[in-house]
């Protein structure tokens, strides 16, 4: 063995670790695990619990309504009536994006006739939470995934890298990317209070230590049932370990709805 290759030999396991990583991130990003998702029982066994209930679908960090599509069919397979937030890489000021969130909500609610489900991924989550917050009479039920609820800000990889590099954007004079208010300022302030307050609706906040995003602890909101999955933070939204868990969660949030109609 060659002086070259007894360096090499302690960096290949770390090496092969790292692809590994990159891999479980990247992979959902392209569509790897979709097939097999709309394979699985979760998916094929659909039958209708939401009896038309509205729902809104959040994308996170970065994200557009198009890279959630998959959970608004999963969505519509099983009964309820799903639309995405209308919210373009959900970038900009959570001020504004909650302001916008919940017109969404409240507009799709009074489309289809009562309190909708509220289904947010990372900063999506947070979103949602913060509308479930401040308007609980629109939400029949939330659930966050892979979102930052208790350090709004602890993030690794390419989103922190992208928080850090977004209020710069903004200062050069560039709208509707994040201000430096929302991660110093009184914006963040505000935030993070609101987050602190005890949710009045039935809430479920799915983490996983695989993440490699967010925290899985900042995940663990304690006014929300929490749920381990072993997921990565890309791969929630096609994870059937994720979507198991909402069978239940959803139909019985959707069965007090329905009872409270039949009895008004």
């Amino acid at each position: 063995m060659t002086a070259e290759s007894g360096v090499l030999l302690p960096v290949l396991p770390r090496l092969q670790a790292a692809v590994h990583r990159w891999w479980r991130m990247m992979a959902p990003v392209a569509g790897v695990g979709r097939r097999a998702f709309q394979q699985h029982p979760v998916w094929c066994s659909a039958r209708d619990i939401g009896h038309g209930t509205g729902a809104v679908v959040v994308p996170g960090f970065g994200g557009v309504d198009a890279s959630m599509a998959v959970m608004r069919r999963w969505l519509e397979r099983w009964g309820f009536r799903a639309v995405g937030s209308g919210l373009a890489g959900v970038f900009g000021c959570t001020t504004d994006l909650v302001d916008h969130l919940e017109a969404v909500v409240a507009a799709h609610a009074a489309a289809t006739g009562g309190p909708v489900m509220l289904l947010g991924h990372s900063r999506g989550g947070q979103l949602g939470r913060l509308v479930a917050t401040r308007r609980p009479d629109l939400v029949q039920g939330l659930v966050m995934f892979g979102s930052p609820i208790i350090e709004p800000l602890e993030l690794s990889g390419l989103a922190a890298r992208l928080a850090r590099l977004l209020p710069r954007v903004a200062a050069w004079g560039i709208k509707g990317v994040l201000d430096a208010d929302c991660l110093t300022g009184p914006c963040h302030d505000a935030t993070v209070a609101l987050l602190e307050q005890p949710l009045t609706v039935p809430a479920l906040s799915l983490y996983s230590r695989c993440d490699g995003v967010v925290a899985w602890r900042s995940s663990c909101d304690p006014h929300a049932e929490c749920v381990e999955i072993s997921s990565t933070h890309t791969g929630m939204g096609t994870d059937p370990e994720l979507y198991t868990a909402l069978v239940p969660r959803l139909k019985a949030w959707t069965s007090d709805q329905v009872g409270r109609r039949a009895n008004a």
